[in-house]
């Protein structure tokens, strides 16, 4: 691999992936509709091009993509926007992967895989999604495979890491460190997997190198799993925070959405707060190797730091 596209750069996975191929010396190509979030963490850094695009636009992807030998699609888009948006919009990542006879690597959530069985996700578990989102993303799945695009899809678990601001965790990490009351969706003494966006980055990037990986699903998943207590117990030795963390239920949500569109779509997916799905990683461990996993505690530690100086 000598150059990849990396879409949703200005995201949290994106950007990880981004740091990721940059260290292993590969060129990359930084995509995302915002030019100023792209400046804000690539303008220093000549190595990295940007590119500001419209992800539905098939001519801006396609353009993005020339050159490229992988793409990385680690772009997302709101919730209410899923059931018009987002097939038309893998359907034009494939076409520009197609046309520029590029690979593709799809960084995917855990939605397709339905409710928790009780035990831990294979690649080999039937995929029953219950909810409308879980379904969509199974559509996705099956467009991938179906196209003429030799693609990996990565499924992982919750993120939170350095510039992951659109995840559950980030929620609870910007009160603490702004010293204020903050707030944990779900359960607090219900186990959950996080994985650290770090080291979902390398774990996708170990797998684009590896040519017999194409064609088929793996499971990311994080540093085993952990409660919310314990995560608000770790940002305490962390940040000395001793304020209160409140817990948000499916209630609260349920109200919030009378008022805003993208909350009535987070209550569909609450069950991942109450009925955790857990991945099952022996499949990577086999065929590629010891998954990256970073400890809770040291992967808070970076996550607070970073958006700490990024505060100052």
């Amino acid at each position: 691999m000598n150059r990849a596209l990396v879409l949703g750069a200005s995201g949290g996975m994106g950007y990880a992936i981004v740091n990721e191929l940059n260290s292993r010396g590969v060129e990359v190509t930084a995509f995302a509709r915002s030019e100023q979030k792209l400046n804000h963490l690539y303008g220093e850094r000549p190595e990295i091009t940007i590119q500001t695009g419209d992800i539905f636009n098939l001519h801006d992807v396609i353009a993005a993509s020339e050159n490229t030998d992988i793409i990385f699609q680690a772009a997302n888009i709101p919730y209410p926007e899923w059931e018009d948006k987002l097939l038309p919009f893998i359907g034009n990542v494939l076409k520009a992967a197609e046309t520029q006879q590029t690979k593709l690597i799809l960084i995917e959530n855990i939605y397709a895989y339905g409710k928790s069985t009780g035990a831990k996700m294979t690649e080999n578990t039937p995929k029953q999604p219950t909810t409308k989102k879980g379904k969509i993303r199974l559509q996705v799945e099956q467009m991938v495979k179906q196209s003429n695009v030799p693609a990996i899809i990565a499924h992982f678990p919750d993120f939170y890491g350095p510039n992951a601001e659109n995840t559950l965790l980030h929620f609870t990490f910007k009160d603490a460190v702004q010293h204020k009351k903050a707030m944990y969706i779900g359960n607090q003494k219900i186990c959950r997997e996080f994985i650290y966006t770090p080291d979902g980055a390398k774990a996708a990037v170990n797998l684009s190198l590896q040519s017999n990986a194409y064609g088929h699903n793996y499971n990311i998943p994080g540093f085993g799993v952990i409660t919310g207590e314990e995560i608000v117990q770790i940002i305490r030795e962390l940040s000395e925070y001793d304020r209160p963390v409140r817990t948000v239920s499916k209630n609260m949500i349920r109200f919030l959405g009378l008022f805003n569109a993208n909350m009535r779509e987070v209550v569909e997916m609450f069950y991942l707060n109450e009925e955790p799905v857990v991945l099952d990683g022996t499949k990577y461990e086999t065929e590629i190797g010891p998954l990256p996993r970073t400890s809770y505690h040291e992967g808070i530690k970076q996550t607070l730091q970073y958006m700490t100086a990024q505060s100052e």
